[in-house]
């Protein structure tokens, strides 16, 4: 279940305490976001269960989030690892973009993660 980000000091909070974040910004006017939240919300839970999900809505109160994140369209997801700036994928996408991004680094990461712990 994606977590609501309203505040910019929240994104920055939470991409420096977790090692694996995807952000969905989106808006409650726009129909695609809407459909691809609950795809991306399985996606990650299926495949990287680690993987912490928010959500972003750039049509309401988030809006000086979303500025600061340079998102002008919707929807936009980008991916953070390590505290770092991934990958973002703006309007046009398939989730299996978004897979193919997340699957390299975040094996990396668990595997690393695990070897620590």
């Amino acid at each position: 279940m994606m977590q609501m980000l309203v505040q910019p000091h929240e994104l920055t909070e939470l991409v420096s305490r977790e090692p694996a974040v995807l952000v969905l910004f989106g808006g409650r006017h726009c129909g695609v976001c809407r459909a691809i939240k609950p795809q991306l919300d399985a996606m990650l839970a299926e495949h990287f269960p680690r993987m912490v999900a928010a959500y972003v809505d750039c049509q309401n109160e988030a809006s000086s989030l979303c500025a600061q994140q340079h998102v002008f369209s919707l929807p936009v997801v980008k991916l953070w690892f390590d505290d770092r700036p991934f990958a973002e994928f703006v309007r046009v996408f398939s989730l299996g973009d978004i897979r193919a991004a997340i699957t390299r680094p975040y094996d990396v990461m668990m595997t690393s993660h695990s070897l620590k712990g």
